[in-house]
């Protein structure tokens, strides 16, 4: 059973932080995108989207670049202790990068929906800019928002080809469910393939079910 829930205990937890760290960064940058737009914000926004479009490997490739020993970004965080390829820390960072778009365009689309009357009311009764966004645009918007960090939990959790390339495929440390999958099929272990694709695949059924569930009712309510 190890082979089973090992991997897929570590998928689950590459995921979690993957979705955190997507989620911290996502909503920031969906905020200051959706609330002060420029001439600069769609090009910023195709940029940071990128990753939805890019083949896994592309992705992959730039994070070996970026963080691999030999770079001197990778250098630098060796020297202070930090290892990121080969390490479930790697997969965490491919996963998050894969997964940050899905909280960007969720969250920034949220709150371009909020509507911005009620925020000027707040500024208005004196409510600093800070707590117009944790007390009026963020519980507007948190609907929305909560479903595009779920689909980016969901897209974490299934990561498989960047995954590989930086932190690889080492059997209870760096090997996810994904990874597993691909190996079970590689050495010709159908049943145990079959058994993991089933447990993921009802994993993310149900991740995309409550997303679905948390969508805007009035979406919901014109389909």
């Amino acid at each position: 059973m190890n082979t089973v829930w090992v991997p897929l205990m570590l998928s689950l937890k590459v995921a979690g932080w993957a979705t955190l760290i997507a989620c911290v960064m996502g909503i920031g940058i969906a905020y200051a995108l959706s609330r002060w737009p420029s001439r600069w914000c769609d090009l910023v926004d195709s940029i940071l989207t990128l990753p939805m479009v890019l083949p896994p490997t592309v992705i992959g490739y730039y994070l070996l670049v970026l963080f691999g020993r030999r770079s001197p970004l990778g250098q630098y965080l060796a020297s202070i202790g930090i290892e990121l390829v080969f390490t479930w820390q790697g997969a965490v960072l491919a996963a998050s990068v894969v997964a940050f778009p899905m909280v960007l365009k969720a969250a920034r689309a949220a709150f371009e929906d909020v509507d911005g009357r009620v925020e000027d009311a707040a500024r208005v009764l004196g409510v600093g800019a800070i707590a117009v966004f944790f007390r009026v645009s963020l519980p507007m918007a948190a609907r929305g928002i909560f479903a595009g960090v779920l689909l980016a939990f969901a897209r974490a959790l299934g990561e498989f080809g960047a995954t590989l390339m930086i932190a690889g495929s080492i059997p209870g440390r760096t090997q996810t469910m994904s990874i597993a999958i691909y190996e079970a099929v590689q050495a010709g272990d159908d049943s145990l393939a079959t058994f993991l694709v089933m447990v993921i695949s009802i994993t993310c059924v149900v991740v995309l079910w409550s997303a679905s569930a948390l969508s805007p009712r009035q979406t919901r309510r014109e389909r």
